[in-house]
């Protein structure tokens, strides 16, 4: 049976493995694009209030991203790449892939 097969309300889950998804804040990937956030935030010459007005949210949204209290949603990143002027392909191909497979 596939992972992604349609059951029956009441039929029972199949037992294959399931491996956890590791968590991500504060994961060293995460790290890693928190720093080509802040990089490409600093190139452009931006404080965390000007991204955050340009966002439209308060500065302690920004300072909690960059901090690694928070995570971005694509949409966010996507939104923040614009601002920043950084294509996020390229962004996130500087983040090491992960070990697991």
């Amino acid at each position: 049976m596939g992972y992604f097969e349609l059951r029956l309300v009441g039929e029972p889950v199949p037992s294959w493995p399931v491996r956890k998804m590791p968590k991500s804040l504060r994961s060293s990937r995460q790290r890693q694009m928190l720093k080509q956030l802040i990089a490409a935030r600093k190139n452009k010459g931006l404080t965390q209030l000007q991204v955050a007005q340009a966002l439209g949210r308060p500065q302690s949204f920004v300072a909690k991203y960059e901090g690694g209290e928070r995570r971005l949603d694509v949409i966010e990143f996507l939104e923040l790449a614009e601002i920043l002027e950084v294509d996020p392909c390229q962004l996130l191909a500087q983040v090491p892939r992960s070990r697991h497979r």
